[in-house]
């Protein structure tokens, strides 16, 4: 059992997700048909015995708010668990100030409350499998101040884009912390998760905010590498990071791949989600489904290729879907031809007979749209 406080983070202000983020955080984005981002860190915490959570939030709320409940479907300990939302208190004019740190102290009792000597902080916006308790003995271990998770990547010339990136000495040893200008192939991308002692957090974001109201806890922690011992611990298996439409959109069908998403979902490790009480998927004679991940409640009638279609939808007879993420209740109208598109919930392709766009420049289809 690891024995950690569990802070879920927001994503920070240069990461947006055109057109999707309008409407929900990151945090609440449908990912595979079935499940949404958040609810891969939350598994990865109570697979790992963490049972006390919380969850920051600072925009669009309510679709992740919804989805999260009490947060018993995330298999926490039903006497002494505890899913604790929290929220952005100050009036900041400028999204600039509205920053993960302010978000901290604006609960600062809540996390000071906390009966654990130490805190294990993962990102929303991030798709990996992690055991935050072997993490947590590799730390206590250690004797590092701070362990930061990381990730080794050869193409964060083309990819990974607004995240920062580890330099690190050969004895792991974190140096700094900057952003990925992709200026180079191979880089330690950090995955945004940190353990450290509570005390030390709390300092931390006190210094930070003494020194200024923009400083986020990336920055702090960079210049804290030249007073404590910072560490990175090497991350295998599957790595995804959102951090705009492409990023959201490569992701989702990546996983198309069996052997690709093995890496991710073990039978020893689930991944819960919300539940949805549906009927099974109809599929129709005319109906045709290849490589494709297609969630409860549909009606197929059309060709289905190389895609992720959520519940609820209905691709009518003579509809060609190919390489599309498709959210729950969409309509894909009569000989309806959709190719590289993300398709928001409740749109409807019924009078466009042709909407193709290219893998490198996905195209996006609005909640609610009629095209």
């Amino acid at each position: 059992m690891c024995d950690a406080l569990g802070i879920i983070n927001f994503s920070r202000s240069q990461i947006h997700v055109e057109g999707l983020q309008d409407y929900r955080s990151i945090g609440a984005f449908s990912f595979l048909g079935r499940y949404r981002m958040i609810d891969f860190p939350l598994s990865n915490m109570t697979n790992s015995g963490m049972d006390q959570i919380k969850v920051f939030l600072n925009k669009q709320p309510r679709s992740l708010v919804e989805h999260l409940g009490t947060g018993r479907h995330y298999n926490i300990n039903s006497k002494r668990g505890h899913l604790h939302i929290l929220f952005s208190e100050g009036e900041r004019k400028n999204s600039l100030y509205d920053t993960d740190i302010a978000t901290y102290l604006d609960n600062l009792a809540y996390i000071e409350e906390n009966p654990f000597d130490y805190v294990i902080i993962a990102p929303s916006h991030m798709i990996f499998k992690q055991d935050f308790d072997e993490l947590m003995n590799k730390h206590v271990e250690s004797g590092a101040d701070i362990t930061l998770l990381y990730h080794t990547v050869d193409n964060a010339n083309e990819s990974f884009f607004n995240c920062d990136i580890l330099n690190l000495n050969k004895q792991k040893g974190v140096l700094s912390i900057e952003k990925n200008r992709a200026t180079a192939k191979n880089r330690n991308i950090f995955m945004d998760t940190y353990v450290m002692r509570k005390d030390l957090f709390i300092d931390l974001l006190k210094k930070g905010a003494s020194h200024s109201a923009l400083y986020t806890l990336p920055q702090v922690v960079n210049h804290a590498c030249r007073d404590f011992d910072i560490r990175g611990i090497s991350h295998r298996g599957y790595f995804a990071a959102v951090t705009d439409l492409k990023s959201y959109f490569d992701a989702n069908l990546s996983l198309l791949d069996a052997k690709t998403r093995n890496l991710l979902f073990e039978e020893d490790w689930p991944i819960y989600t919300r539940t949805s009480d549906s009927c099974p998927t109809k599929y129709l004679e005319t109906a045709s489904a290849r490589s494709s991940i297609i969630s409860n409640g549909c009606t197929i009638e059309g060709d289905i290729e190389n895609s992720i279609i959520g519940r609820g939808c209905n691709i009518k007879k003579g509809a060609v879907l190919k390489n599309c993420v498709v959210l729950p209740n969409v309509t894909i109208g009569e000989d309806v031809h959709a190719e590289n598109l993300i398709i928001d919930k409740y749109a409807k392709l019924i009078h466009a007979k042709e909407v193709i766009c290219t893998p490198e420049q996905p195209g996006y289809i609005k909640r609610s749209d009629c095209i």
